[in-house]
């Protein structure tokens, strides 16, 4: 396997993702895939993995807010995520930046699922949000809901 990313050695979980939930996708296409993600949503590349026949085959995005995501390809099949389809996923990131999050998919021609607007979450909550789909048909909702602190 090659690395095509960079993982700073000594660097902690908590620093390198400000997270202990990392989301796990698969894609039929993780090339274009990390694409999507880099250029189009704003996610920064941390580690991609290629196979010895130069197939990006795992790949670790940071957003910059905080958190990660991890995506590997639908042709390795010998994980129990390798299991995993393509383009059947949903992920919630929190952000202010919901206007620009939409503003920026649009300009790319990213298909926008759901427009900017005021939305009540399951849990009641209201959240401004916009949804947009990548090319593999996973939604992402960027939204200003962070959660409710419960005593």
């Amino acid at each position: 396997m090659r690395t095509m990313g960079i993982r700073p050695s000594g660097t902690t979980l908590a620093r390198m993702s400000d997270s202990a939930v990392w989301p796990v996708l698969h894609y039929d296409d993780t090339r274009a895939a990390l694409r999507f993600l880099v250029d189009v949503l704003g996610f920064e590349q941390h580690v991609a993995v290629c196979d010895e026949g130069g197939e990006l085959v795992h790949a670790e995005v940071r957003w910059p807010e905080g958190g990660m995501v991890v995506f590997g390809s639908t042709t390795h099949k010998d994980s129990v995520h390798g299991r995993m389809p393509a383009g059947v996923n949903a992920v919630y990131i929190a952000t202010e930046e919901v206007d620009a999050m939409y503003e920026r998919a649009r300009h790319a021609g990213a298909t926008v699922a759901e427009q900017p607007q005021e939305a009540r979450l399951g849990s009641g909550e209201r959240s401004y949000l916009v949804t947009i789909e990548d090319p593999e048909r996973n939604l992402w909702t960027f939204g200003t809901y962070r959660g409710t602190r419960r005593s």
